[in-house]
């Protein structure tokens, strides 16, 4: 179900129409090999906030390192001699302060890419997170020109307080360790020249056009959400509202905060990618840094009537009332299951859905299931589900069905919800409605879109840790499609990776979000559908913070265990997909089957040998590897000292259950058909 997370919104003129007018009064941001020119700049006194993926793809952000003493960065360019010889030295002043001081670099040569970087800096011995400023905005705003270009910053004041060769910083680190203020120092690099196109024309920056340019950027990527009725805290819909923000909105751009694609731009494509492209973060932020200025022209966003719609894929064909909960200033609320009857006379294919959310502050998932004609009740528990509708979650929009795939909703009975709602300190009523978007009459899809969760119910993340990695990984029975991803955690979550390992023993990484972000949960569909051959492996690799340093993190002296409330956490990703072999008129509900007997295996094999080890058993006191750790020796029939596949699937079985049980992601259940009887129904995942 593909997310379109923005109403579309009728522009004077077209994104590319507005690009091609850049190059007005000489400015052009093209990321050519150019040649570094040895020109002296004069790097700033004070440093703004920035975030970026480090070689692991996991993303660091400066301002986080508040509670350091100091930080260093070192210019960064693959194969640089200088910084081969400096390696020794780096390391060195590396670990003379293990801790309360980072060191990273920052790689803002053009061409560098991850692999070769890896390789080069483990030639040389330097072993530290390299940061990659593929835009070169970063580069550009600390003043760099050389690599091996040592940068000590004061967090107290986010101030320089050194910038020159490595035989230099330790005594300005040291200052800084002993809590004295120390005042800038600056010496030449000897590192090789970084080119930095753009910089030689900074004076052009100024006639970039506010009316061709910038206005039509704005208007494509930032005012379908920052408009009347969006989901934006403020309008920017003006000239003079752009202008009053245009701080927050370089900052924004600098911390890839938003637009609010989360996944990391060398690791796949996607459909309906929101983002901006280098090209039009370089030209928002130059022009901001030239002052923002007016120009000539009228304002084209004023003669655009800003509004959001209520419905942004039209009217449905059917809307459902969920029932008003009346949700207290604080404290926990238990998960809502309320049933809405949907008075359908005949069975219709499913192709998209939309919710409107009331208060988005206080929801925290929305997820459905078709319950059975015959249901009668007014709640219904996730066991009773079938096809999954589509959900909501925060910065979601629509779900939409990909190309010629569909869910059948059966004639009458209803639809099931499970709903959770999360105070955040005022009382609030959640009125949410649900439009469901049909197939026309006679016609039908040919495939039956699926989802299923990989999960791991045994996550276990240490107090005051801030990369802490977990993993799991479904295995594939049988051929498959893979049309997207939605990667799932709480407030912990920090990184998530996704990837895929043939059968062949090739991988190939699908998707990463250096910084998950639990505000922006989006549906990322790929933009050519992937081939999943039988005896792949779908891998999810997450880290989780649990630091200080993580502002939604509310307490990090405590191990956090899997759980439904926001304050717990999880671990889900979800894939949309369907089978090679199955249609509409030929269905393969038993596939599903043999991919559900796969999933114990993936969430506790932590190492990926086929087999489960003493210690891989871990996680919360109802958590299911808690019980399997506790008969273990009597599980392991064959006294190997590690569970096979059958003697877990043995033991499972067996286990007594003690609460609730694991929840796993719904699949598409089809419409009956004289070849198949309906896809039995599984439970659906919470906190989704």
């Amino acid at each position: 179900m593909k997310t379109s997370a923005k109403a579309t919104v009728v522009g004077l003129t077209t994104l590319a129409a507005a690009l091609g007018v850049l190059g007005l009064g000489g400015v052009s941001h093209g990321v050519s090999k150019a040649s570094a020119e040895p020109t002296k700049v004069e790097g700033p006194a004070r440093v703004d906030d920035f975030m970026l993926a480090d070689q692991n793809l996991l993303a660091r952000q400066l301002y986080r390192m508040s509670d350091d003493t100091a930080v260093i960065l070192v210019t960064f360019a693959s194969g640089d001699k200088q910084l081969h010889a400096d390696a020794k030295a780096l390391m060195a002043l590396k670990a003379a302060y293990p801790k309360g001081v980072d060191m990273l670099a920052v790689d803002s040569r053009i061409g560098d890419r991850r692999d070769p970087v890896v390789a080069d800096a483990k030639a040389a011995g330097l072993d530290m997170p390299i940061l990659f400023d593929y835009e070169q905005l970063v580069g550009e705003e600390l003043g760099v020109t050389r690599a091996a270009e040592v940068i000590v910053i004061d967090p107290r004041s986010w101030t320089i307080a050194y910038r020159g060769p490595v035989d230099g910083a330790k005594q300005a680190v040291d200052a800084l360790v002993a809590g004295q203020k120390v005042a800038l120092t600056r010496r030449e690099a000897t590192g090789e020249l970084i080119a930095f196109p753009d910089r030689a024309k900074a004076k052009t920056f100024a006639s970039i056009s506010y009316a061709h340019t910038i206005a039509p950027i704005i208007e494509a990527k930032c005012a379908t959400c920052h408009q009347p009725g969006g989901i934006g805290p403020m309008p920017l819909n003006n000239y003079t509202q752009i202008k009053g923000f245009s701080p927050m909105i370089r900052e924004v751009i600098r911390t890839h905060r938003m637009p609010p694609y989360l996944a990391d731009e060398k690791v796949g494509a996607f459909q309906d990618d929101d983002r901006l492209t280098p090209e039009q973060m370089k030209t928002l932020v130059h022009w901001i840094d030239a002052g923002s200025p007016r120009g000539a022209g009228e304002d084209p966003l004023v003669k655009i009537k800003f509004q959001a719609p209520d419905w942004p894929l039209g009217k449905p064909d059917v809307v459902l009332n969920v029932p008003e909960v009346k949700v207290p200033a604080s404290g926990i609320l238990d998960y809502q299951h309320p049933v809405v009857a949907n008075a359908m006379t005949e069975g219709r294919w499913m192709k998209a859905t939309t919710f409107r959310v009331s208060d988005r502050q206080v929801v925290h998932h929305i997820l459905t299931g078709v319950v059975p004609a015959d249901f009668t009740g007014a709640t219904a528990a996730e066991s009773s589900w079938g096809a999954s509708l589509g959900g909501y979650g925060p910065g979601r929009g629509s779900n939409i069905q990909p190309v010629d795939t569909g869910v059948w909703v059966p004639a009458s009975g209803g639809v099931g919800f499970q709903n959770h709602y999360t105070p955040y300190g005022r009382e609030t009523t959640e009125k949410t409605q649900m439009g469901i978007y049909f197939y026309p009459k006679g016609e039908e899809p040919k495939y039956i879109l699926r989802t299923f969760g990989i999960f791991d119910f045994s996550i276990e993340i240490p107090p005051n840790e801030e990369f802490h990695p977990e993993t799991s990984y479904i295995e594939f029975p049988k051929d498959a499609i893979l049309y997207g991803i939605t990667p799932h955690a709480h407030r912990r979550g920090g990184s998530t990776q996704v990837s895929i390992l043939y059968p062949n023993g090739k991988s190939e990484m699908l998707l990463a979000l250096p910084r998950y972000d639990f505000n922006w949960q989006y549906e990322y569909f790929l933009k050519t559908p992937l081939k999943v051959p039988a005896g792949s492996k779908i891998l999810a690799k997450w880290t989780y913070d649990n630091s200080a340093r993580n502002p939604g993190n509310a307490d990090h002296n405590k191990t956090v265990y899997w759980g439904e409330q926001t304050s717990e956490e999880m671990m889900a990703t979800y894939l949309h997909y369907r089978w090679v072999d199955e249609t509409v008129k030929h269905q393969t509900p038993e596939y599903e089957k043999l991919l559900q007997a796969n999933l114990m295996m993936g969430v506790l094999d932590d190492n990926m040998d086929g087999k489960i080890q003493k210690a891989e058993l871990k996680g919360g006191p109802q958590s299911p590897a808690r019980i399997l750790k506790q008969y273990f020796d009597l599980i392991d029939t064959n006294h190997d000292g590690a569970l096979d596949a059958q003697e877990l699937t043995a033991a499972y079985k067996l286990m007594p259950r003690r609460g609730p049980a694991p929840k796993v992601a719904a699949t598409s259940q089809p419409a009956p058909t004289p070849a198949a009887q309906p896809a039995a129904a599984t439970p659906t995942a919470g906190g989704r």
